[in-house]
């Protein structure tokens, strides 16, 4: 590789001075480049909806069949196996705010007596990873489209695009 070129390429230029056909060496990307217009963009990246809650609430499970029935692949995280991210949650609190994000008549909120506590933003995204049966459910990710709860309005605009 004296000229930066590697064996491949010197082994084609060498084949087609002594005669040989180019074509049969050459990668099969620029014959196949015309096949590549005619498939949709759909086809190369499929969508994908991440829901985020429990197998046990029926906001949950609305939304998830709500994308079943339009045959949009689901990516499902169940609260119960797996809390969010600290870095999800900012995600959808940059958008709606934390307090958006906390169910103040979920069963684990009154549970822990948190009725009437001022805290922080910070102290309740710190929460809601270590609790996340706090949270309202069901969160929903689209891209970089996000909702809190029950939309379908949304998510048919969403499905429609």
């Amino acid at each position: 590789m004296q000229d930066g070129t590697s064996w491949a390429q010197r082994y084609i230029t060498r084949r087609t001075r002594i005669g040989g056909n180019p074509d049969q060496f050459a990668s099969p990307a620029p014959r196949l480049a015309h096949l590549r217009e005619h498939v949709p963009d759909t086809a190369v990246q499929p969508r994908q909806v991440q829901v985020f809650g429990t197998k046990k609430s029926a906001d949950t499970r609305k939304a998830l069949r709500f994308f079943a029935e339009r045959r949009i692949l689901t990516h499902f995280v169940d609260f119960q196996e797996r809390g969010p991210a600290l870095g999800e949650l900012r995600r959808f609190s940059e958008r709606f705010g934390v307090q958006s994000l906390v169910d103040r008549e979920s069963k684990r909120f009154l549970d822990l007596g948190l009725q009437r506590s001022m805290h922080s933003d910070d102290w309740w995204l710190k929460r809601l990873t270590e609790e996340p049966l706090m949270l309202k459910q069901p969160l929903v990710r689209f891209g970089h489209r996000f909702t809190v709860g029950v939309d379908e309005g949304v998510w048919r605009e969403w499905v429609s695009t």
